[in-house]
This record gives structure tokens, sequence and C-alpha cells, in this order.
């Protein structure tokens, strides 16, 4: 559902674009040039600024239901995305779970990661 109506806005969007560029500036230089047509300049004009508005509001429509539908099935989690007690460091301990925050266990991880470390720079052994 969501793709037909993000095909649906882009189209929306392109054909937005293209009645704005078709509509006369202020002075008149880039738009449609002439009075030679099937409507006059004050009938395209009309024509060009009810298409553009009714544009204008399909665009916000699907914009805001593209926010809602985004949002719809959301729900509260962890920022790391598991508890703390599931996560394992690379040490193979798994962390505690603290009350404080993330920052807590992070650093405890680190502690145990240090406590593991050799205490000193290890000379490669040869065969």
């Amino acid at each position: 559902m969501q793709t037909v109506v993000i095909i649906v806005h882009l189209m929306i969007v392109a054909v937005m674009i293209g009645t704005v560029l078709l509509q006369k500036s202020e002075g008149g230089g880039l738009g449609m040039g002439g009075g030679a047509g099937f409507m006059s300049s004050r009938g395209t004009a009309n024509l060009l600024t009810r298409t553009t508005a009714i544009l204008a509001v399909g665009f916000f429509l699907t914009s805001l239901f593209l926010s809602w539908y985004a949002g719809y099935d959301r729900k509260p989690s962890s920022i790391i995305g598991t508890p703390a007690s599931q996560t394992q460091p690379a040490g193979g301990s798994p962390i505690a779970p603290t009350s404080g925050g993330i920052l807590d266990s992070l650093k405890k991880a680190d502690e145990q990661q240090q406590n593991q470390a050799p205490s000193g720079p290890q000379v490669p052994r040869s065969q």
C-alpha cells in the first residue's frame, strides 16, 4: 500500500512541477507567449491556478498519509535494539544489566575487556 501511495505522490509532484512551470511569471518572461491557442490568457491562468491548487492539496494529503503510515505500528524500543543482558562483548562474558544507562553498561564492558587483556606487549612466537 505504501508503494502505491509513493508512486501516486511522485506523479502528483511531477505534474505539479509542470503546471507551475507553465504559468506566467510576474514579468511574463517565462510563461506561454502570445494569444494564439484554444484558450485566452486569462482562461489559461485560471485553469493552471486551479490545477496547481488541486495538485497541492493532493500533495499535502499524500504527504500526511505517508507520515502517518510510517509511524502507525511504531513501538518504543531500546537505542541498541537488544536488552543489555543479551549483549555479549568480544571477550565472551555477558554484561550484567545495570540500573544506569547505556554509558554505564558500555563502561562496565570496557572494564571487563581490560581485565581480560594481557598486561604488557606480547612478543610474537615463531614456530
